[in-house]
């Protein structure tokens, strides 16, 4: 292994000792051993994806055996402490930023073991904290434009719940391809998501959608329920819905005439560094509704209130 420091034998963490929110305490835990092609990060700082607690990846293995205690948290920016002696193409003192395997322990936690290939270089105009805001979130967007939906320049998108983590990343995302831009939100909002890039906003508390558009290209579904069942007929023939929850019902695919696509947003060292690209040119910006400590991780876990701000809540390590 490849260091700057000697290190510690423990380190503070955010744990889940059970499936619940009440079950996770800031604690001491033992630092992580690095595996073939890992790098040891010293953390800076975590997004915090809540619905992160519901699935079952964060509590598993790879071979599906149970993790628990287990560190949540797999949006991770910081520095290179070490690396695994076969590594060659991340050093340590490098500035990275990643979304990490969802089976591993995440980066709520003063360090994690990563796979240097997953890892990529932050961009160089913004800090610590708005680079973590991006990684899961800006790859989903990037991910569902780019890898599953080809978007081009003139289509029509309408995208649910765009002050929200991934949101905002997708209207800028789907501004910057020239598409024509759509969204649902709340009227407060309306403004700041304008600013994105959104031709119109459908404030969801006192307007239809499903009255107001039609023969969208592509709808991304970030909620579900009565909000995609509403969206159907919104979308052309031969238009495409990407749920980011579960698959979508084959018989509604067919009663529509339409394409469906699900996914799970992967790591990707390539779609990072393009998206660090768009950052330091001033093409997209990172959002970041709220910092807190590391020590204040079961609040940043909690359910969003009415009122909340746009954007990442992030977790302040260092």
């Amino acid at each position: 292994m490849n260091g700057r420091n000697s290190l510690p034998s423990t380190m503070k963490a955010v744990r889940l000792h059970g499936r619940d929110i009440g079950e996770m305490r800031y604690e001491d835990a033992p630092l992580p051993k690095l595996l073939p092609g890992d790098a040891l990060v010293r953390v800076y700082a975590t997004g915090v994806t809540p619905a992160e607690l519901e699935w079952n990846e964060t509590y598993q293995n790879s071979d599906g055996s149970s993790r628990i205690p287990v560190i949540p948290g797999h949006e991770v920016s910081g520095v290179v402490e070490s690396v695994a002696s076969e590594v060659a193409d991340i050093r340590p003192g490098d500035a990275v930023y990643a979304l990490t395997d969802f089976r591993r322990d995440g980066a709520a936690a003063e360090f994690i073991a990563v796979r240097s290939a997953n890892l990529a270089p932050m961009p160089k105009t913004i800090g610590f904290v708005h680079a973590a805001a991006i990684a899961l979130s800006g790859l989903t967007a990037w991910q569902a434009f780019f890898t599953h939906a080809n978007l081009q320049s003139g289509q029509k998108v309408l995208i649910h719940g765009a002050a929200g983590g991934v949101g905002v990343f997708a209207v800028q995302l789907a501004r910057w391809r020239g598409a024509r831009v759509s969204v649902t939100a709340r009227g407060k909002d309306a403004e700041f998501l304008r600013s994105l890039g959104a031709e119109t906003v459908v404030d969801y508390a006192t307007q239809r959608f499903d009255q107001l558009l039609s023969n969208q290209d592509l709808v991304l579904d970030t909620i579900g329920g009565e909000t995609q069942e509403r969206s159907w007929k919104v979308l052309r023939p031969g238009g495409l819905m990407i749920d980011l929850r579960g698959p979508l019902p084959p018989e509604k695919l067919a009663a529509f005439g339409v394409r469906g696509v699900f996914f799970i947003v992967e790591p990707s060292r390539p779609d990072l560094t393009q998206l660090a690209k768009l950052v330091d040119d001033g093409t997209i910006k990172s959002v970041v509704s709220q910092v807190l400590p590391l020590s204040d991780a079961r609040r940043a876990f909690e359910p969003l209130s009415a009122d909340h701000a746009p954007g990442k809540i992030v977790l302040k390590v260092q």
